[in-house]
């Protein structure tokens, strides 16, 4: 489905997504707010729901071409607690691609009030060999087309 090509210099861009969430019991720790760990989960279901919205599922790529995406480095701050029963909204947006990575930069928020962000590098690694390889070039451009 996606054919590999060489990596290319870097493009900024801003396409976004927001997914609503709600914070639940086992999401919170015995005082009620949410635990640390548990915002870089929303940031996955918040990436997952991202690439799923523009039929790049996860599943298919590895299956397909045996590519899978890993979190390469994570840069959070957090800024607010959220607590139990909070509906939060899920703020993702693809920042940069990179000739075999993706930045994201998500924010979990509740109403208009940030509680966290954090920029996200995911690399592009082939599933047999565990290495980081160029993003299919169909891919890619499927990728750039949607900041078109």
């Amino acid at each position: 489905m996606y054919s590999s090509s060489s990596p290319s210099s870097s493009s900024s861009l801003s396409v976004q997504s927001e997914i609503p969430l709600r914070v639940y019991y086992a999401d919170t720790d015995a005082a009620g707010v949410v635990y640390y760990a548990n915002y870089l989960r929303f940031c996955e279901i918040g990436r997952t729901e991202w690439l799923r919205m523009r039929s790049l599922e996860r599943p298919v790529l590895a299956h397909t071409n045996g590519l899978v995406f890993v979190v390469r480095s994570v840069n959070a701050s957090y800024l607010s607690p959220a607590r139990l029963d909070d509906l939060l909204t899920i703020r993702t947006c693809m920042s940069r691609l990179g000739g075999a990575s993706i930045t994201f930069k998500q924010a979990v928020l509740r109403q208009a009030q940030l509680l966290f962000e954090a920029d996200i590098v995911l690399a592009c690694v082939d599933m047999a060999r565990m290495k980081s390889v160029p993003l299919p070039s169909l891919l890619r451009q499927t990728l750039l087309n949607l900041n078109a």
